[in-house]
């Protein structure tokens, strides 16, 4: 891709990463935000003039138009792991969507890649999932060559599963395993997703089809807590709670995002943990899109040491490197 990419969501966790990417495979990328002064780092991604941070609001059809004017390519990578004021599931997850695709035909943009998420199905019991799943069905109802993209649980510096996690690590003695642990994840490297959003904007083959991203090993709950830990070098006791009560938890989670707070885990979350979030067999993945998977051994100690006793002075094996961002 050569040409101007608009990415929705770029100053995300994820988003950042696939600015980045882009950048490097010699596209210019505009960068639509809500808020533009957060962005500011972003043109660093790239060379001089390469990267143009833009306010846009995905709710606010006039600014995602401006957004895409000259475009010849759009990223979606906007989401959100819980509800919050008007960042709900559905003003995000569907009609954002709808709205991103709705102007991107009208600009007559060539090339689109919709990121949504591992377990999106209309029938799911979460919301999330379920959102998910009615934005990719407005997308291709909309732009029928739309790429989708669905990531397992992501991971890197930054991230919102084991940075959420190891600092729990840090308060309590004890770490729950909702439904006792024994939901499969198959985790993958940000870095991983980033440039499979640039393969599949890249290769002609890839139009009009899904693709679910996962690394080259899958893990319960429990395995990954148990890594966790060891990479943090902490000895926590892994409690199980059943679904019924982890629900009566995720309603205090519930509650604490209704104040703006972040929520150690929500009602919605727990629902999602009682679907295994693997690849399914068979579906083209990050191979088929140009990407090896990048174990996750290796990378976790890279920017999870500073939850180790000592922080970042702790001993650690500074041999263990990340791949290069992407």
């Amino acid at each position: 891709m050569r040409g101007l990419v608009t990415v929705f969501g770029g100053s995300g966790f994820v988003g950042a990463q696939v600015v980045r990417a882009l950048a490097k495979s010699g596209a210019r990328v505009r960068v639509a935000v809500r808020n533009p002064g957060r962005g500011y780092r972003l043109r660093m991604l790239g060379d001089v003039g390469q990267i143009e941070v833009v306010q846009a609001n995905i709710r606010e059809p006039s600014s995602v138009s401006r957004a895409l004017e000259g475009a010849e390519a759009c990223v979606n990578a906007v989401a959100v792991l819980y509800e919050s004021g008007r960042q709900t599931f559905e003003a995000l997850h569907v009609a954002g969507a709808r709205i991103i695709a709705e102007s991107a035909a009208v600009h007559g943009v060539a090339r689109f890649v919709h990121i949504s998420a591992i377990g999106a199905r209309a029938d799911s019991p979460a919301a999330y999932a379920r959102t998910k799943a009615a934005g990719e069905t407005a997308v291709r109802e909309i732009i029928p060559g739309a790429v989708l993209l669905r990531p397992s649980v992501i991971f890197g510096p930054e991230d919102a599963f084991f940075n959420r996690f190891a600092a729990m690590a840090g308060l309590s003695p004890a770490l729950p395993l909702i439904g006792g642990g024994a939901t499969r994840f198959q985790p993958v490297y940000v870095g991983d997703v980033a440039q499979a959003v640039a393969g599949a904007l890249a290769l002609p083959e890839a139009e009009g089809r899904t693709f679910e991203l996962g690394g080259p090993q899958v893990y319960s709950f429990r395995d990954l807590m148990a890594l966790m830990l060891e990479v943090i070098q902490r000895r926590r006791v892994l409690a199980p709670i059943p679904f019924p009560l982890a629900m009566l938890l995720g309603r205090s989670g519930d509650f604490a995002a209704a104040l703006g707070l972040t929520p150690p885990i929500t009602t919605d979350q727990v629902a999602l943990l009682r679907a295994d979030n693997v690849v399914s067999p068979g579906a083209p993945g990050l191979m088929e899109l140009g990407v090896t998977p990048s174990a996750l051994e290796p990378i976790l100690p890279t920017y999870l040491y500073i939850y180790r006793p000592g922080g970042q002075y702790a001993e650690r094996d500074l041999t263990a490197q990340a791949p290069p961002p992407a």
